[in-house]
């Protein structure tokens, strides 16, 4: 190792570094330990007097970034073969990388590894030449009449594929070269540094300057840019970040972090064996409270990672802790996860194979990976824990203490089976089981000790041959544990990825929260819809396939996101406004009676569904010399951006291709206008009004329930931010019930969950409160602010 710091500096500058880059690798202890390793055992194998060459110095940097934890050991025999120039670029040190991943507890097959690592494979520069001449070939008309629009990343792709050992640089260059051969220069503001004269004698020096040849702004083309075998297109399908560096089924072993055994290869092979080689997921929420938007973009991932992959996902529920759950829960789940649009590969209970879980509780004591404790759970609690004074019992007292637990001798509190491990966060010995006395909703009273999700989880996982445990990031501090246990009882391990959860601000997703403001009465229930369960955006209007569009459109990162409710809102608005029809809806009625009503009776008028549509349908509305309009419409006060009725300005109506104009105001003893008398005139061209209204005629009565953010801070839960806790921010505004709206004589039936646009105020949605004497609407989400109009 190195003195100090300068030194460091030094030995990394002395492999090619810049002295920004030195500094920058310095802050990172672990790969500048890593790095100074790997340049020291480099020197072992070159002339220690002279520097190391840029070229080797480069590849020697990529191995202490790419390395995983797992071939650490195979590292030296890396070094050696970059030393020796066999291996000269990166496309040889990312296979050779990968061929190690992909063998890291034998021996190294020197044969196989130097096939997998193209050692001694010399590509051409002619070779170069006449693939990218024949790719260039394929795509001229498309290149003569994009230019350096063309994307040309599928190109090198394609280019790379076909030659798989050229180095990427003779590749690009050459690419580069041919195109401004091609196409001529790419600078329109100066004479460019290379004409097309000279490309063409130069060309095979592969030392010219083209800095615009590549330039372009879209990598995501047509598949049809390249011809390509059928079936072999690319797609993300809205994968992003680490979620395109997954696993393939069977390769566990390559990613970081995961821990190998004398086993784990041939448990991986009888894997394989099981799934067919098969994505396998799992979705997995406890039966204790209802779904939220967090679960929504776990649904969406876990389902939608295995369908991507032409994969299979289970339903699981994590029915671990049967004081707290209900078969209202367990029905919830399942009918939220289908209205989302998806279907369970099958639906399974933890609780499937308690007896296995038990048998492996044993298991673990008899390799002395397990005891049973009587420390108390307030001792348990923090990552503090004192170690347990039980900790070392005999193993044989642990199995019969352990049978004692399961055949009720003990009450609850009084002892737990622990495991002999360290989780990331540093708590130790976590809980394996506890007592309970309670009835589980599947196995009866069969049980009287129940596991933790420490040890279930992982275990469950492995008997469903998971392929990818995909999980939130508050369970980053159990990976180390969820291997250890896997391992440990020499069972198969599927690999634990992490990710962000979603949240949104100006609510809470907290099952214990929500049941605290169900039992204060600031909400009705699970579904009332000023929350963010599923069940209440559901019963709000939220589409499924809006909310699906939201989480694929934030994608999956690992880090945590906050974002605003109007994100959301924004894909709810976008996909009613072609799903939701139109109906005509009066919140605040103000009667209207046409004094020269042109018709000897009512009459019918047709009205689209979709008036930007019209060809969707349609429906009836009666028109008649009474209508009722929104009070807002009407202002006595003419006012510059005010473009509807006044008593100086006339205003059109939706549809009846008529304007009425105000001739007298009725006043209650308030003096609040209470109906006015207008007359009516026939539109045309010349006489259009600024602005048109709504109204109704023959109206129903129907209840209208408006609903604004039930907390007045965006983080209720931040005591920085609400130092009284949540229940001191709830807005007492967060619902406004109308009972006296008016609804179209269009409107005939319906039924809950039925989305509709009311024109002008926004989209509703019929609530299962609805009776057979009056509908009942809530609204989902308001329309947009027109910035144009008042």
């Amino acid at each position: 190792m190195v003195a100090d710091k300068e030194s460091c500096i030094e030995l990394f500058k002395s492999i090619g570094l810049t002295e920004q880059k030195a500094q920058e690798t310095l802050r990172n202890s672990e790969l500048s330990t890593q790095l100074e390793q790997i340049i020291n055992e480099a020197k072992q194998h070159l002339n220690k007097n002279e520097n190391i060459p840029k070229t080797v110095g480069k590849l020697l940097y990529s191995v202490a970034t790419k390395s995983k934890q797992q071939i650490q050991h195979l590292i030296p025999h890396l070094i050696k073969y970059i030393c020796e120039d066999k291996i000269k670029n990166d496309v040889q040190l990312t296979a050779a990388l990968d061929y190690l991943l992909t063998h890291p507890t034998e021996k190294i097959d020197t044969n196989a590894f130097e096939e997998a690592s193209g050692i001694g494979i010399v590509v051409k520069p002619g070779e170069i030449d006449s693939v990218i001449e024949e790719l260039i070939t394929q795509n001229k008309e498309q290149l003569l009449e994009q230019r350096y629009e063309f994307p040309t990343g599928p190109l090198l792709a394609e280019a790379r594929k076909r030659l798989k050992w050229a180095d990427g640089k003779e590749l690009k260059s050459e690419l580069e070269v041919q195109l401004l051969d091609l196409l001529g220069s790419n600078d329109r503001s100066a004479s460019s540094a290379v004409t097309t004269a000279n490309t063409t004698k130069n060309k095979k020096s592969k030392k010219v300057n083209v800095s615009n040849a590549t330039e372009h702004k879209n990598e995501n083309v047509n598949a049809s840019v390249l011809s390509k075998p059928k079936g072999d297109e690319n797609s993300d399908n809205g994968l992003a970040g680490e979620a395109l560096n997954f696993h393939k089924p069977g390769e566990n072993y390559k990613t970081e972090g995961y821990v190998l055994t004398d086993k784990t290869m041939d448990l991986l092979k009888e894997h394989l064996k099981k799934t067919g080689g098969q994505v396998v997921t799992r979705f997995p929420p406890e039966p204790n409270g209802i779904l939220h938007i967090g679960h929504a973009k776990a649904i969406n991932f876990n389902f939608g990672y295995a369908k991507h992959n032409d994969g299979i996902c289970y339903l699981r529920y994590d029915d671990t802790n049967p004081e707290k759950e209900e078969e209202k829960f367990f029905t919830g789940i399942v009918d939220i996860v289908q209205w989302l649009g998806y279907k369970p590969y099958k639906i399974t209970h933890a609780s499937d194979h308690f007896d296995q879980l038990y048998e492996w509780g044993k298991e673990l004591i008899r390799r002395n990976l397990a005891y049973v404790c009587h420390q108390k759970h307030e001792e348990l609690k923090g990552h503090n824990v004192p170690i347990s004074p039980w900790r070392d019992r005999p193993v044989e007292e642990s199995l019969q203490l352990f049978e004692d637990m399961r055949h009720g001798k003990f009450a609850e509190g009084e002892a737990t089976l622990r495991m002999k491990c360290v989780m990331e966060d540093g708590k130790q010995d976590p809980v394996a089981y506890r007592i309970k006395y309670a009835h589980h909703a599947k196995t009866g009273d069969k049980w009287c000790i129940y596991p933790t999700y420490d040890y279930t989880h992982c275990l469950n996982d492995s008997i469903e041959n998971i392929t990818h445990s995909l999980c939130t990031k508050e369970f980053q501090a159990r990976r180390s544990s969820y291997y250890w246990l896997c391992n440990a009882l020499d069972v198969y391990c599927p690999v634990q990825w992490e990710y962000g959860r979603l949240n949104l601000l100006y609510t809470i997703t907290s099952k214990r929260k929500i049941l605290k403001l169900i039992q204060k009465e600031v909400v009705k229930d699970w579904d009332d819809p000023r929350l963010y369960t599923l069940t209440a955006l559901r019963r709000r209007g939220f589409p499924p396939e809006a909310i699906n569009s939201f989480c694929s459109k934030i994608g999956v990162t690992m880090s945590q996101t906050a974002l605003h409710p109007d994100m959301l809102d924004s894909f709810v608005r976008d996909t009613l406004h072609t799903t939701a029809p139109r109906l005509m809806v009066v919140l605040e009625p103000l009667k209207v009676t046409i004094t020269n009503y042109p018709y000897d009776k009512e009459t019918e008028l047709t009205v689209p569904d979709f008036p930007h549509e019209e060809t969707r349908g349609s429906h009836k509305i009666v028109f008649d010399s009474i209508i009722y309009i929104e009070k807002t419409d009407f202002s006595e006060e003419a006012r510059k951006d005010f473009k509807r009725l006044t008593l100086t300005q006339s205003c059109g109506l939706r549809y009846a291709d008529l304007a009425i104009t105000v001739q007298e105001v009725v006043k209650d003893a308030n003096g609040e206008p209470i109906e006015l008398k207008v007359s009516c005139q026939k539109i045309d061209n010349k006489s259009k009004p600024k602005g048109f209204i709504h109204w109704v005629s023959h109206p129903s009565t129907c209840e209208i329930r408006l609903y604004d953010r039930l907390f007045i801070h965006p983080n209720p839960d931040d005591p920085k931010e609400v130092p009284n806790g949540f229940l001191s921010d709830i807005n007492v505004n967060s619902l406004t019930i109308n009972s006296h709206a008016l609804i179209d004589s269009g409107f005939k039936d319906g039924k809950p969950f039925d989305k509709y646009q009311f024109e002008r105020i926004g989209f509703f949605s019929i609530d299962p409160d609805t009776t057979s004497e009056k509908f009942v609407f809530n609204r989902t989400v308001a329309l947009k602010e027109d910035k144009k109009a008042n």
